[in-house]
């Protein structure tokens, strides 16, 4: 039998010990039972408990549990502030402790739970170990529901919060401005409790209108760091300024690097030359970042919590400070730059017939956009090394489209949207991006190096970051078939899909003008492309083994394929010091997954930022009719995009008139019941724009003749008029027998 406590009131330094080494959260209750107090004693130690945390020993924890000021709760909320390689670093949510900054917490994950980004919010059990603390996470919490981005605005003496998300249709009242005015972008807490939630403002971000703007609402809103600190910029400063070393030297070579005009970066230059058994030998060059990013280095650990480079239309935020990579590492004309350099032999049927890497030396000839690489070769506008370099090129792709013909990948020629921007940043263009013969070359000498890449490490079975494209589910099949099926197109389930299934499905509609919108449903058909060392093949490409190789300026997965190049075939110089370390081999699948989702926000960034830019460029066109082609319906509307621009804009279904409109799912379409006005995806119709939103991206359509134009119309003989109903109410012959007044 244990022995019962002393009792009496304890000490103050009894209880802060007590506190202090309790496995369980302690309140009054637990310090109660702990000393043997009773009665009065109780009443004593409530007086007690008070007096010390007013002198500021003590502070309560959430469900009345106390700590130690200055120390914290043993089950508290904590934020993800860095992620620094397999190491998560937390903070208290709330920290009330004033002069003393709050503690940075060591998160330690156990199994496998999804992987922590900055900004997450975790219920953790907090311990102290050493001269700090560490947390064991219980439950990942919804991220950023405290936090509102937002534009205030004002109406009368009230302030509101008008969300920059275009499916947020609510403003949330402000009950703290702070020094925030109207028109304001700014950065908003969650106070209150539903339904009295307000905001209060914690930064101002600036003018949502101004230069760079837009971005900047991403960049905010998806959590992206977008800010290198001084500590890795010296870092950066300083192995930028790293001698080449020893390298296979190709400086003689014409190697071109043919990029958009617009390019900040340059990762990657080209060379071909003929072979006399028909073929070609080629080298692809890529930017040497594995020489520079050194694994374990702070410049390491932060390119991978970036994951990658997001290319906004007014800014890059880049993966690597510009010290590297808008200068050492970037491939610029008429300067020697560290290369890994991928070797290949293409037979006359295409195919890679032999390949080898090494680190080397080049000098880029000349870095050319796509427009005059194009224009070259068209003998439109003349280029010194046309002859040299560029017709050799373009003969050796000759032989590798044809191979790629033969594999056939999926095509699906879908236009990408170029927004140009003038010097003060305003929009002169929004419009579809030209594709050339220049970009398909490019394009497929890429492939062939991650190709060469991939096979190179599993013939030395060494670890690849695949990049892997699965075939679409089953439910997506289903979903396609039933689409295709409402314009009389048939679609077997049965057979083997492959790229090339798609492929002659689309080339069955060459003249059909629903062309454009069948390749969309087939696109929207395909699953999410990820970042795996688990091979399962690239479906699109119709390869069995990819990885990415040719962007390690741009993206980390890329990175990791050097390393592992420089590992299993000993690349010199520097082979030990930049190779894939023991940890980040064994730690390929939860790093796979957390660049996948950097990769996945990014692409979710930049499209939401070139929509806010459409919505800009077609605010001051507010009140005409454009052109537009329906994309999707539903029960409360459909959704049209502009014509040759982009931006999605809803056409509520209250708009259409005032007859019903039945939502036919299976036809995806909205008709009308009395007149038989159809509504359906690919439809091509104008439209009056009634709404441009440039702060959410969000577009709002009406038909030509305005909202609520018409009542329902019963002219059309070929159908058939339904029974009206009488008037509500009381019939007229039953008298009112209620109260008489």
């Amino acid at each position: 039998m244990s022995k019962r406590p002393i009792p009496g009131l304890p000490t103050r330094q009894q209880i802060l010990d007590f506190i202090t080494q309790s496995e369980t959260p302690a309140g009054k209750r637990e310090i109660a039972r702990a000393f043997g107090l009773k009665g009065n004693e109780k009443i004593a130690l409530k007086a007690l408990l008070k007096d010390m945390a007013d002198e500021g020993l003590i502070d309560s924890a959430p469900g009345r549990a106390f700590h130690k000021m200055g120390g914290l709760p043993k089950i508290t909320v904590l934020r993800v502030v860095d992620v620094d390689g397999s190491q998560v670093v937390a903070i208290p949510e709330h920290w009330e402790a004033e002069g003393k900054p709050p503690p940075r917490l060591r998160v330690i994950e156990r199994g496998r739970r999804s992987a922590l980004g900055i900004g997450d919010r975790i219920l953790a059990r907090t311990e102290e170990q050493g001269a700090g603390f560490v947390a064991h996470p219980m439950k990942k919490l919804a991220r950023g529901e405290e936090l509102l981005l937002g534009v205030v605005a004002r109406e009368g003496d009230r302030y509101w919060l008008r969300a920059i998300d275009k499916r947020e249709r609510r403003d949330t009242p402000i009950s703290d401005i702070g020094e925030a005015g109207e028109g304001d972008l700014v950065l908003a807490e969650k106070t209150g409790r539903a339904p009295r939630i307000s905001a209060k403002v914690t930064e101002i971000l600036g003018d949502p209108f101004a230069p760079k703007a837009f971005s900047l609402i991403a960049i905010h809103k998806f959590g992206i760091p977008h800010v290198f600190s001084e500590d890795l910029l010296v870092e950066a400063e300083r192995m930028a300024g790293l001698d080449l070393g020893p390298r296979e030297d190709l400086r003689h070579l014409p190697i071109v690097a043919i990029d958009p005009v617009d390019a900040r970066d340059f990762d990657d230059a080209v060379w071909a030359n003929p072979r006399e058994d028909g073929g070609f030998d080629c080298i692809v060059a890529i930017a040497d970042v594995s020489y520079y990013v050194r694994p374990g280095s702070q410049l390491d650990r932060e390119a991978r919590k970036r994951g990658n480079s997001v290319y906004f239309p007014d800014r890059v935020v880049p993966m690597l400070p510009e010290q590297l990579s808008a200068d050492v590492c970037s491939l610029r004309a008429g300067h020697d730059r560290a290369a890994m350099a991928c070797h290949m032999v293409i037979d006359a049927e295409g195919q890679i017939a032999s390949w080898r890497f090494s680190r080397a030396v080049i000098r880029v000839a000349a870095n050319i956009p796509y427009e005059d690489a194009q224009a070259a070769m068209d003998g439109v506008k003349p280029h010194g090394l046309t002859d040299v370099a560029l017709r050799p090129l373009w003969a050796c792709w000759a032989l590798l489209a044809q191979a790629r013909d033969k594999r056939e990948p999926l095509e699906l020629d879908l236009p990408e949207r170029r927004v140009v921007l003038d010097e003060d940043g305003r929009i002169q263009s929004v419009a579809p991006r030209e594709r050339l013969d220049a970009h398909r070359l490019i394009e497929d000498y890429m492939i062939a190096a991650n190709v060469a890449a991939a096979k190179a490490l599993e013939a030395k079975k060494a670890p690849v970051m695949y990049r892997i494209h699965e075939p679409p589910s089953r439910e997506k099949l289903v979903a396609l078939k039933d689409y295709l099926a409402t314009f009389d197109i048939a679609f077997a389930l049965g057979q083997v899909i492959t790229p090339a299934t798609f492929n002659r499905l689309i080339a069955r509609l060459e003249e059909a003008e629903y062309r454009n919108e069948v390749m969309e449903q087939v696109l929207r058909s395909q699953t999410q492309a990820y970042y795996s060392p688990n091979n399962a093949g690239h479906f699109g490409l119709s390869l069995g083994s990819y990885a990415h190789f040719t962007s390690p300026i741009r993206r980390y997965s890329d990175l990791l394929v050097h390393r592992a190049l420089v590992d299993a075939y000993r690349l010199e110089p520097q082979a030990k010091a930049t190779a894939l370390s023991p940890d980040d081999a064994l730690r390929m699948v939860p790093i796979g997954e957390a660049i996948s989702a950097c990769e996945r926000r990014a692409m979710e960034a930049e499209r939401e930022t070139v929509d806010r830019y459409v919505a800009a460029f077609l605010a001051m066109r507010v009140g005409e009719i454009i052109a537009t082609r329906i994309t999707g319906v539903t029960n409360f509307g459909f959704f049209a995009t502009v014509e040759g621009l982009g931006g999605d804009g809803l056409v509520p279904v209250s708009t259409l008139g005032a007859e019903h409109f039945r939502f036919d799912e299976a036809h995806r379409a909205l008709i009308g019941e009395e007149t038989g006005d159809t509504y359906r995806i690919g439809q091509h119709i104008d439209l009056r724009l009634a709404e441009a939103n440039p702060i959410s991206g969000a577009l709002r359509f009406e038909l030509p003749e305005g909202a609520n134009h018409m009542p329902t119309r019963r002219d059309r003989k070929d159908k058939v008029r339904r029974p009206t109903m009488g008037k509500r109410g009381r019939p007229g012959n039953i008298r009112h027998q209620g109260r008489r007044r």
